[in-house]
């Protein structure tokens, strides 16, 4: 049954558009052209900025007839590469494509020079060896952006008009997508470059407030671990899907819960004996000094509830706002239950801490009352477990 190019050409070119990784791209191109034109084999080079030089990115066809991936290299001025990137291919025929046998026809024009003819010899020599009867070059505003080369069919016959025009409409349609590609993964790359920075830049901030409160040395660290252990439970339990985003939040609010700290008084936050009304009043002040730091930061929208209402109570006798029951944004009522539990057993500057099993049993109890009852169930469930 003959093959509708047109048809190939249109299907393809869609999915081209939701292909992100410029070598799956490459390879669903090359793995379709060697199984609907019944090609020996067929391999592409991609530039590489880095190798300065034209990289092998897939070879498709029978085992023997394949080049070897991560073996061949070629030079950014290799005569094949310069040859295209002149874009001298235009003198053999009117596409833009070099058919092995019509470039040996070509030597024996008289109308090309010496210096045309001693480059064309080169390029077939080239070809030879790699085993390709055609290479069609990918442009991207006149940059030569890979190439692709194509051994003979199976059927040992000459390619028709027809297949050429479709491999080079679609090696053209390649180029566009293959840099579309590109751009994404570069952006991708930059947006994980920032969001290791964000995230190292958010670890900084937390031993800013531990290295000022010297009592809560490995606080933070330890509140962080806790709350995510407390929400992957929570999601096993109450068969809840936690979004990537839902974790990478809490991550970042608990690393941050007590950023506010860093506008209390040391004298305060480390007093050893009991707090005034005063001073306890501004310690409540930290989470709302914390929502100032943070709220201009747009990166951290999503955590700065966490921030503001750790310290809200289930009943509404928390601060800063008494939120009450599902009021309290779950983020925040994830921390408060480790952050309590971490306070609880530690040594403070006003008292000593609590064994671990005491703190726990305190939780228990407090559990409807400071505590949301779904939070503080996922918490005894670790504990049961001795994850805790």
């Amino acid at each position: 049954m003959p093959i509708d190019y047109k048809k190939e050409l249109e299907s393809t070119a869609k999915n081209m558009i939701f292909m992100h990784d410029p070598d799956h791209l490459i390879k669903m191109i090359v793995r379709m052209m060697v199984n609907k034109a019944k090609i020996v084999h067929a391999s592409f080079f991609l530039h590489n900025k880095e190798k300065q030089g034209y990289s092998l990115m897939v070879s498709r066809g029978t085992l023997h007839k394949k080049i070897p991936l991560d073996l061949v290299s070629i030079d950014k001025d290799d005569v094949l590469i310069l040859f295209f990137r002149e874009h001298k291919s235009s003198f053999i025929f009117g596409r833009e494509a070099l058919l092995l046998g019509d470039a040996k026809l070509a030597l024996k024009n008289d109308k090309l020079n010496s210096e045309t003819k001693q480059q064309l010899v080169q390029v077939i020599y080239q070809m030879e060896l790699l085993d390709a009867v055609v290479c069609i070059p990918s442009y991207f505003r006149d940059e030569l952006l890979g190439l692709l080369l194509l051994g003979k069919k199976e059927s040992g016959k000459r390619f028709i008009d027809e297949e050429l025009d479709f491999f080079v409409a679609l090696n053209s349609s390649v180029a566009m997508a293959i840099r579309n590609a590109q751009l994404f993964k570069e952006l991708e790359f930059e947006l994980d470059r920032k969001h290791q920075l964000f995230i190292r830049t958010t670890i900084a901030l937390a031993a800013a407030i531990e290295a000022k409160d010297h009592y809560t040395r490995g606080h933070t660290s330890r509140v962080t671990n806790l709350s995510i252990q407390i929400a992957q439970r929570m999601g096993t339990k109450l068969k809840k899907n936690f979004s990537g985003k839902f974790m990478e939040n809490l991550h970042i609010s608990s690393l941050l819960h007590d950023i506010g700290k860093i506008g209390v008084p040391e004298h305060i936050l480390n007093k050893r004996s009991s707090l005034t009304v005063g001073e306890r009043n501004r310690i409540n002040e930290h989470p709302m000094i914390g929502v100032n730091i943070l709220k201009s930061i747009k990166e951290l929208e999503g955590a700065v509830s966490g921030v503001r209402y750790h310290h809200e109570r289930f009943d509404g006798r928390g601060y800063p706002e008494g939120l009450k029951g599902s009021q309290i944004p779950l983020i925040a009522s994830i921390i408060t239950v480790a952050d309590s539990f971490d306070a609880m057993s530690t040594d403070r500057p006003y008292r000593i801490a609590l064994d671990k099993t005491n703190a726990i049993s305190e939780i228990g109890r407090l559990s409807g009352r400071q505590f949301s009852p779904q939070v503080t169930d996922s918490f005894l469930d670790l504990c049961r477990e001795g994850k805790i």
